[in-house]
Parts: C-alpha cells; structure tokens; sequence
C-alpha cells in the first residue's frame, strides 16, 4: 500500500495526496527533507573544523527519518479516515492523536553507537513540539519519549530507509567540559534548524505551491553588490567645509580598508553622527564578498529604527538591478505563535535574504530557542556577518550566555561579528576587569578618541531635578527642542502640558505608535526642522537609537550614560552650529520615579558618576569607562542569572542519556523581555485597510495568509502586553487566521497623538531598549 505524509486538503482521494517515501522518488516527502537537510548541513557547518564532513551525513539521516512515525497504520489510518477534511497533519501529534516523531528519534538511539544517537534524537523528536529538555520527569521529555511505547511502524517501512552504513561521530573540544557541551548542543540546535526548515519548505511547497512559488531563488554576489556600494557612497560625505563629513569620510574610509581581514571579531566605535550605520553596511559587503560569506545580518536592539535602518539601505541598493524587497528582509514582528501549525511553521520567517535587519530579541533568542518557527532561521546565520548595532544594549542578566553564542558562531561557523557602539566596546575582554568578554577584537577606528573630539559638538550639563510643570515651561521657551523620558506616561503628560499652550508644531513620540505613523511624525519633524520652523518633540527613549534627526537643545531623563550619549546625538547632529546643548534632568519621583530593573539601575550608576564631579565631559571616554565599569564589570556574578549555560552538560558515565540538553527550560528562561507582548494591527490608513482586507478575505476562504501581505503589515502594527491583547480579543480586536489581531475600533482606541490606548495605564514599555 502507499504510504502518504500530508493529504491535499479538501481532496478525498488519494491520488493527490503527498508520497511519504518512493523508492527513486525526489519528489517524496522523506526525499525531499533529506535533500535539503544535507544541503543545508553542507554550508552550515562548513567551518567546524575536522568534523565539517560528518554534520551533513547525519543531516540527511535526521531528515530520512524525522517522520517514520508516520509508516504506523495508526497514523495512516488516521490521514484516511479524514478523507482530506484533515487541514493540518501536524496538529495530530500535538493534540495528542497519533505520535510520529518518537519513532525516528528511537532508531536513531537503536541503530547508532552511543552518543551519536542520542545526539540525533533531540532533533528528530522535536522537530514538532521544539527542542526537549533532557530529564524532567514529565512524559514531554526526551529520556521518557526514548522509552514510549509507540505505534507500530517497522513492518512497513523499506530496510534501505533504515540503514545508516558508516557515520562518524563529530568530535568537537574545548578548553574544558563546559565548552564541549554548549558546543554539541548549539550544532545539535543548527542540526535542528536544518531539519525543520527542511521540513516546512518540503511541506509549504506541497500544501501551498504558490506561495513555494513566490520564494525568490537568489544567488546574489556580494563583490557586486560591493562594487555598485561603493559608488553610492563615493561621493556621500563630499563636504570639505565640514567637519562632520570630512570625519564620516575617515569612518567610511576605515571600514573600507579593515573589510578584506579574515573572518572574527572586530569593532566600530564611532560616535553618534559618524556615520556609522552606512560604513558599517560598507564594511559588511565587502567583507562578505572577500570572504565568501553568504549573508549579513544588522541587528539592531530598538524596533524604532529597523525601518529607518532598512530604508536607508534600500535607498543605497535602489537600482542594483534585484528589487529591494528581495535584497533586504525586515524581520522584527512576533506575528509566529506559541502553538505550532502549519501554517504558522509556513508563516515563519527563515532568513532566505542576502541582507536581513532585525532586532536584538530575534536574533539572540533565536541561539537559545527550542520552538520550530524560532529556530529555522538559524542554519542561515552560518557563515554571516554580523553587525550588532549598540551593542552595550544587551542585558546584563543574559550577557555571558550572549557573548558564548557569538564566540561559537565565529568559532565553528565562520562568522564574522561588528561589535559597534557610539561609546566604547563595552564588552571586549580586559584583564583583572571583564574577562568573561570577547578577546583578540580588531578594532576598524584606530584612534577612537581622537575620533571622539573630531566629532564632539555638544555640551553635556545638569538641569538638576524638574517635575513634569517645570520641564514643560523650559520646552514652550526653546523654538525647536527634543526632550526624551523613560517612561509612556511620563511622555502622554508631557506632551499634553506643552501643547496646551502652544498652537503648532508639538510631536509625540513612542511605541504605542505603528512604525508607519513615527515615519509620518518624524517627515514632519525633519521638514519643520531643516526650515527653522518651530518644533517641539517629546519622546520616549525609541529616538535615541539612530533616529536621524538634529535639534539645537535636547533635555534627557536620567539613564544611563550610553543612553545620554545617543541623546546628545540627536543634538547639533550635522555640525552646523558651533554648539549644541544637552541637559540631564531628574524627573520628581512623586510624578515619575525610575523605572525598576534595566533602566533603574543604569541611571543610579550614572548617577554615581556624575556625583563624583571629576568628569567636566560627562561623555569623554574615560567617563563611559568608569560608567562601564560600575555598571558592567562589577556585576559580572550576575552575567548569567538564569543559569543558561547549566543547562547544558556532558553526562559520560551514562551511556543511556550522555547528553543532558534542557533546551526547552532554557529558552523559557533566555527572554530579553519578560513581559510577553503580542502585535496588533492597526488599519488607520488607506493602505493598511486594503492589506487587512486582504487578509480578511483569504480567512474567509480558508485560503494561507499572503507573505507579502502579512510582512508589509509589519509596518502597521504596535506590540501590546499579552493580558491587553487577550482581554480585547473579540471586542476591540478580530482574529483573522487565528492569529492576526486587528483593532477594529480604530477612532476609539487609536489617537492621532497618541497612538494605541488599550492599557488603562501607559507604562515603560520594556521592548524599547530590547527590540522585539
């Protein structure tokens, strides 16, 4: 009898229904997995060392036999009864029907010398439900998964399906048994990646052909790419009565000279103004091109300026002869839901872009993942090139475990990572003080400080302690002035107290806002700014992050001292006048306090800082050196507060279970943000109506959700805490495919001003120093 891996839904026949395994078949199910598991395996551990050769070998095993499960007359019977009414065989294992995944992970534990086989079983049994944790006691576990009884499948399965002939068991070391263990268990969760990206590709192109169809097969070459660059920028900073161009020209110039070195680590440092995000670009594709790199991928820790960023980018490649869309992907939304179908696992982003901008969250959380639609993208990160934009952002509490991923990465997948930062590079190794950071670094700048006062055109003073009245008074007297606070309320008060009294020319900034609203306000801002109009900005801290924008006065709430840097770089940012100016202030803590956690804690270190009275530049870099060394360095016990890395360990003396990986617990506990969040659509303009639109009828039809049309509406959507999104459900939002939220009382709950007022209560949104 044949035996089928997916039903064509709606079809009760069999005849078009998906082959599981043919004998000669490329076309099956099994074949097709395999295949691309191999490929992919090929590129990605290419640079591991002597085990290069072995990873795709067990990469095409794991992809024959993810799904033996499904030889079971159970699981076929199962496919039969529905009679094509089935819309999601994935949904069976989860919903506890018929399990299919168990059975592969056994054999591979049968059939394979100990450790090997265990090794292969994490992927191949979660290549469902995620990555499992090693021992838990609970029957989701892989040690009770390895000894489930399961339905019967060998009697129908070829025995040329089954045999593995010679495989080699990867040997990979490390200064102790620590390092050996995270780096098995980051190549078993690449392993993982190829698996089921392989899988979702295998299944999307038979379950949804068109949208299989719509993938763009490219093979970009980046020495081109490189070339048409360079004579974009050639001419980008021809000022010579500038000097803030002359210095952005030295910045491009370095980039341009470090680019050929070898693949590893290196760092920007460049202050804010120096051009940094077009040098680094500059750097990155020709460094990609010198060294057969296959991607670069910008990781930016504020949602805010990902489409800043990506526009930019698409400005610069505009004409390259590829479309933008296909040369640059955007992937910051968190529209993959928690529960796997397929057409979540479908919907889920894999990278397949020569350029990717994304955000810190996406990116790190990715390396600790365990969940499918998380961890597909990560074959794709091999071979990269890097650029972590602020990279002083990352959190503390997940620092450690951060900084082993990107020595892993440069280590065994040839990548190449740009620590960039407008201060100093906070987390490079210095002996006696931060000696869990990143060593044998190659700086791109030289003389970073000389490069420092080149560009310092801003004062840095203390306006002392204003409540909201007072700071508000300060803001109607300035004709264009920026003012930044830490919190959304403290911005809502703030805004309404200036624009009271003043009859144009106020903004408001923050995330409660679309990306697609910010980009109309800052149009506006810019426009009022470059023609000396009036101009009044109250913001949260999601301007400070690269926003290109260039006030004479800007006031910041105290925070960190990173965080006062990228506000004075908001100020006197072209270098037309002789000065700008500054000013710290401390809220009234009976109106505003300091937000607790992240934020609290960097503004008392600066604090610190400041009360000491020895820094006359608050900015130099010997104060961002003590800054960092308060607020870094000497809290180095809590780098890894959830114990990240315990969870992984080598267990020799146990031949039954030698590897104990809790990749499930781990990934729970490696959240940048702690508060889950979840997007909402906001359907405020013409084009956004006409894309919800679309999205609305194809729910209809049951037909998939377009790609193109759930990607642009990235640009129309705002994060809200899980709890608010829940509640509205049903009332202020419709559910479209069972998880596109739409605000559908648009005039009430969406102000002009504003942006989305869901919560009763605006408070500090934790995805503006994170990204999301």
């Amino acid at each position: 009898m044949p035996f089928f891996a997916h039903t064509a839904p709606g079809d009760a026949t069999t005849d078009n229904w998906e082959p599981l395994w043919l004998e000669d078949c490329e076309s099956s199910h099994l074949s097709m997995v395999a295949q691309s598991c191999e490929r992919f395996a090929s590129r990605a551990f290419a640079n591991i060392g002597n085990s290069a050769r072995d990873w795709p070998v067990l990469a095409d095993l794991v992809g024959k036999w993810h799904d033996l499960g499904k030889f079971s007359d159970d699981f076929q019977d199962y496919l039969l009864k529905a009679g094509g009414a089935l819309a999601d065989a994935h949904q069976s294992e989860i919903r506890g029907k018929v399990d299919h995944s168990t059975a592969g992970a056994q054999h591979a534990v049968n059939v394979l010398k100990p450790p090997l086989g265990h090794l292969l079983a994490y992927p191949i049994a979660g290549h469902h439900s995620g990555l499992l944790d090693h021992n838990t006691g609970q029957t989701g576990c892989l040690r009770a998964r390895l000894s489930k009884k399961t339905p019967g499948w060998q009697h129908n399965v070829p025995e040329s399906l089954l045999n593995c002939g010679s495989v080699a068991f990867p040997k990979l070391n490390g200064e102790n048994l620590a390092e050996i263990a995270l780096r098995y268990a980051f190549a078993a969760r690449v392993l993982f990646s190829c698996l089921v990206d392989a899988d979702f590709l295998a299944t999307e192109a038979f379950m949804n052909s068109e949208q299989s169809a719509m993938r763009p097969a490219l093979n970009v070459s980046f020495a081109k790419l490189d070339d048409f660059v360079t004579g974009q920028l050639d001419h980008c900073f021809d000022d010579a009565d500038n000097e803030v161009a002359r210095a952005r020209a030295d910045v491009l110039a370095a980039c341009r000279g470090a680019a050929p070195g070898a693949p590893g680590f290196y760092s920007l440092t460049v202050p804010t103004g120096g051009g940094k995000t077009l040098s680094s670009l500059a750097f990155a594709l020709r460094h990609a091109a010198k060294n057969k790199q296959q991607r670069v991928i910008y990781a930016i820790p504020f949602t805010s300026i990902i489409e800043q960023n990506a526009r930019v980018f698409c400005g610069i490649l505009e004409g390259f002869g590829i479309g933008v869309d296909d040369l640059i992907l955007e992937h910051h939304s968190n529209f993959d839901l928690d529960s796997e179908t397929t057409r979540s696992r479908l919907a889920s982003e894999n990278w397949d872009a020569p350029i990717v901008v994304t955000t810190n969250v996406q990116l790190f959380e990715s390396l600790f993942a365990n969940r499918t639609s998380r961890c597909r993208k990560l074959h794709r990160v091999a071979n990269s090139v890097i650029v972590l934009d602020e990279v002083q952002t990352l959190p503390i509490e997940l620092l450690t475990p951060c900084l082993s991923a990107l020595k892993i990465l440069v280590k065994d997948y040839g990548c190449t990572v740009v620590l960039c930062s407008a201060t100093q590079p906070a987390i490079e190794y210095r002996h006696g003080e931060f000696e869990q950071g990143i060593s044998d670094v190659t700086p791109i700048i030289d003389d970073a400080p000389a490069l420092y006062h080149r560009l310092k055109r801003v004062s840095v003073g203390d306006a002392g302690r204003l409540d909201c009245a007072q700071l508000a008074q300060r803001l109607r007297s300035e004709n264009q002035v920026l003012a930044i606070v830490n919190t959304r309320k403290h911005a809502a008060e703030l805004f309404a107290a200036v624009s009271e009294y003043v009859d144009e020319g106020c903004f408001h900034l923050s995330a409660a806002m679309t990306p697609e609203h910010r980009s109309e306000r800052l149009s506006k801002i810019r426009s009022r700014l470059h023609s000396g109009q009036s101009c009044r900005v109250v913001s949260t801290q999601l301007i400070e992050a690269g926003v290109d924008v260039d006030f004479p006065v800007v006031y910041r709430s105290l925070s960190g001292l990173d965080s006062i840097a990228q506000a004075a770089g908001r100020c006197n940012r072209e270098g037309r006048r002789t000065c700008g100016h500054t000013w710290v202030f401390c809220p009234d803590p009976n109106e505003h306090p300091i937000p607790r956690g992240f934020l609290g804690r960097a503004a008392n270190t600066a604090l610190e800082v400041m009360d000491l009275g020895k820094y006359p530049d608050l900015l130099s870099l010997d104060a961002i050196r003590h800054y960092f060394q308060l607020h870094y360095w000497q809290h180095k016990d809590e780098m890894d507060k959830h114990d990240i890395l315990d969870g992984f360990c080598l267990n020799g003396a146990d031949n039954a279970q030698p590897f104990v990986f809790n990749y499930a617990s781990v990934a729970e506990s490696f959240r940048f943000i702690n508060t889950p969040q979840r997007p909402v659509i906001i359907p405020r303009c013409e084009q956004s109506r006409s894309l919800v639109e679309k999205l609305r009828q194809t729910d209809r039809l049951g037909l998939w959700p377009p790609r193109d049309v759930t990607r642009r509406l990235q640009r129309f959507s705002v994060g809200v805490r899980q709890r608010d999104w829940q509640q509205a459900l049903g009332q202020e939002l419709e559910l479209l495919h069972g998880q596109y939220a739409v605000l559908t009382t648009v005039e009430l709950n969406y102000s002009n001003e504003l942006g989305l007022q869901l919560d009763a209560e605006p408070l500090y949104d934790p995805n503006l120093l994170c990204g999301v």
